[in-house]
């Protein structure tokens, strides 16, 4: 063998002898390290049970110094109890592990006040540089006496974050209520987050002197103050008897109440601490565990993952949760499997799964067969119904006079799901009317066909006969100034009548529209009362004279060039026997029907007069300022001060004369008693006179027909005219 491989041979040996005996001595400080914490380390005093990272004994029993417990004995041989190492007297009476806190007992710190000597102990109690910090969430500075104030601070040194709060309790002769514990005789207040140092103190200036215990004795004359767990109901037997003195709060539990502490591991946070991982730095040991921010104060505190339990500080402390075991907390009425970290519950079967399926099957088909037979029932109910609504209205006498003289009568029996489809059933933004005999809605038939239909008022059934005869009557109106019918459904409990639609609003919209009217001249007023003139007229005339009844701006329609549409006189005969004063309409009445109730066609005669007042003055006789309208104009005829009262839109000399004669006309509609006024024939052909003396330009009504009333502003600045205002300039121009 040469000097080289003897070398070589030399050296491998060493590496094995040293393999040999390290390692052994590597894994057998790892096995120590690990079952030194089960094993060898005592973990329970008295009745209290010590789990890691808290340890008695040898350094490697605990995690660190601050997590030192001693074990002594506290009842002569019979009672031992685990305190704090590292404080001096503080007994533990529980450690948790899963909310990172632990319960001691703290000194009671009492004042006791007579005449002569005044004695009293004050306490503090300075956590600083260890892991502990004075729980905010469970504990309360609690006061028990008559007549003390007690305060409790952090005046440790010089420091500037300072802290100092208090309470005052009081009693009447001695009487104390320490169940609510809230100023008779007992009183709590909460203390600050990260608290580490306080200190207990008496304002002596609160004494018992002087306070009668009802019975002619004195009350007791200590007072008590602690920081506690404010869990611990103060008023137990635990604490005291039923005297509820102060002084037996104390003695209850030999001058000491339960504090709670929270403890956390080290200074950092978990992700500073995770990042760091190491046996030394990173307490979470178990694989089933997670790190959880400290709430109080710095570092952090470990717990068992959701579906396990135990001790996350050692290697396989959180063991699996076999929830099946404790059906009182994880409920299962079924058939119960563990799985790691969870459970399953799978329901019992109550009946084989082939049966169930079959009465699956069969349940669903009574239902289908109930819910079947009920829409038929619902059905044929609704049908009969409807069939019942179309005989009280009148609908097999229509249906007879329809057939018999079809020739003659273009009118159309609509079906019910038709106008509820075309009004969206009736919505309210359908709505366009609300009128005497009822309430207007836009609806559109198939297409694009656009009709109004109107819900009447519910009918007199003695006057179904009349109802029939006057619908017959109003679908054989034809004249372009009437609104004409074009069929009706009478199968809802109100008739509903189908009118054609008019596009433009009222009359009432142009004179009186928002957000400001327009400008509207005298030769366009003249040709919309014409219009209504010859439309009333041609109501009025035989062979079946129709009486409107509620002659008003609302009901005079403005359609396509702003032609004049009378409405709302379809329903009028429906229920004549009874006349009522319409709503909102009263300015327009003839005063002679409000005292015989009789509607005669110079009621409509005097109701137009105020129509004609109305387009003149572009007043708004519902409107609080010109209630008397009616009254200012008469008075004006007499006073010659007409001029006046006339709207500034139509007011120019040449056309003075013209408008004298129309109110004149006005004068003899509105005259009393009625008798004396003209029919309506006679008024139509004048006012028609009037127009044709004054016609009106075709600019002027282009002027009226933009489609968005809201969209344009009337004004123009100086400098500058807008369209309207030209056109309106157009048409006096062309008047004159």
């Amino acid at each position: 063998m040469t000097s080289h491989s003897a070398a070589v041979l030399a050296a491998g040996l060493v590496w094995l002898l040293s393999a040999v005996l390290v390692v052994p001595w590597l894994a057998a400080g790892e096995s120590s390290s690990s079952s030194s914490v089960a094993d060898d380390c005592q973990r329970s005093c008295g009745r209290v049970d010590i789990p890691f990272p808290f340890g008695m004994g040898p350094d490697h029993c605990m995690l660190t110094r601050d997590f030192r417990i001693t074990c002594e004995d506290v009842g002569n041989g019979v009672r031992k109890a685990p305190f704090l190492a590292n404080f001096t007297n503080v007994e533990v009476l529980n450690i948790s592990l899963e909310q990172g806190q632990a319960q001691v007992l703290n000194p009671i710190s009492s004042y006791c006040y007579n005449a002569t000597v005044q004695q009293w102990d004050e306490w503090t109690w300075d956590l600083s540089s260890t892991s502990y910090t004075f729980s905010n969430t469970a504990n309360k500075f609690t006061v028990v006496g008559c007549r003390a104030l007690a305060y409790i601070g952090n005046t440790k040194g010089n420091t500037s974050a300072m802290y100092q709060t208090g309470c005052v309790s009081m009693c009447f002769q001695g009487s104390m209520d320490l169940n609510a514990c809230s100023g008779m005789g007992c009183c709590q207040t909460g203390i600050p987050k990260g608290l580490k140092y306080y200190h207990v103190w008496f304002d002596k200036r609160l004494n018992t002197s002087g306070i009668d215990d009802g019975t002619g004795g004195s009350v007791d004359p200590c007072s008590f103050a602690v920081l506690m767990d404010s869990s611990n109901n103060i008023s137990s037997p635990e604490f005291n008897d039923s005297n509820n003195s102060p002084s037996e709060f104390n003695s209850s539990r030999g001058g000491k109440a339960p504090v709670v502490l929270d403890w956390s591991i080290g200074h950092d946070d978990c992700k500073t601490a995770v990042r760091n991982n190491n046996p030394a730095g990173y307490a979470c040991r178990s694989i089933n565990s997670s790190c959880s921010d400290a709430t109080s104060g710095r570092g952090y505190i470990c717990k068992c993952n959701q579906g396990f339990e135990g001790n996350p500080y050692i290697s396989d402390g959180c063991k699996d949760i076999n929830e099946c075991k404790h059906p009182d907390k994880y409920n299962c009425s079924g058939a119960c499997t563990n799985t790691i970290g969870s459970y399953n519950c799978r329901p019992k079967e109550a009946f084989p799964r082939g049966a169930l399926i079959a009465a699956g099957i069969l349940l669903v088909f009574v239902v289908a067969l109930i819910a079947f037979l009920s829409i038929e029932v619902f059905r044929n109910k609704e049908k009969k119904k409807r069939q019942g609504f179309f005989q009280q209205h009148g609908g097999q006498m229509l249906l007879q006079i329809i057939e018999k003289d079809a020739n003659n009568i273009a009118f159309k029996l609509y079906e019910r799901k038709d106008l509820v489809k075309a009004t969206r059933r009736f919505h309210k933004d359908n709505v366009v009317g609300e009128g005497t005999h009822g309430t207007v809605y836009k609806a559109i038939l198939g297409t694009a066909t656009t009709v109004a239909v109107k819900r009447c008022k519910q009918i007199d059934k003695s006057r179904t006969d009349e109802f029939v005869q006057e619908l017959v009557v109003a679908c054989r109106v034809s004249h372009p100034n009437i609104v004409r019918l074009l069929g009706c459904c009478l199968h809802f409990e109100a008739p509903m009548l189908v009118y054609e639609f008019v596009p433009n609003g009222t009359l009432r919209d142009l004179l009186h529209g928002s957000p400001r009217r327009r400008v509207v001249t005298l030769p366009t007023r003249l040709r919309i009362a014409a219009e209504t003139a010859e439309a009333l007229a041609h109501l009025h005339s035989p062979p079946r004279p129709t009486l409107h009844g509620d002659v008003k701006p609302d009901n005079i329609l403005l359609g396509d060039g702003w032609v004049a549409k009378v409405s709302d006189f379809g329903c009028s005969t429906i229920n004549d026997n009874v006349q009522v004063v319409p709503k909102g309409t009263l300015a327009y009445l003839d005063p002679e029907f409000l005292q015989d109730r009789q509607i005669t066609e110079k009621t409509d005669v005097y109701s137009f007069g105020i129509v004609l007042i109305e387009l003149l003055t572009g007043k708004n006789p519902l409107a609080e300022e010109w209630k008397k309208l009616t009254v200012m104009f008469q008075n004006s005829m007499r006073n010659g001060t007409l001029g006046d009262l006339l709207d500034a839109d139509i007011v120019e000399e040449w056309s003075m004369g013209l408008i004298y004669e129309v109110a004149k006309l006005v004068s003899r509609c509105i005259a009393a008693p009625g008798k004396t006024r003209p029919d309506m024939r006679q008024v139509a052909k004048e006012l028609r006179g009037f127009s044709d003396e004054m016609p009106e330009s075709s600019e002027a009504r282009v002027a009226l027909g933009f489609e968005d009333r809201s969209r344009y502003s009337y004004t123009a600045t100086e400098g500058e005219t807008t369209g309207f205002s030209n056109l309106s300039a157009l048409s006096t121009e062309l008047a004159r």
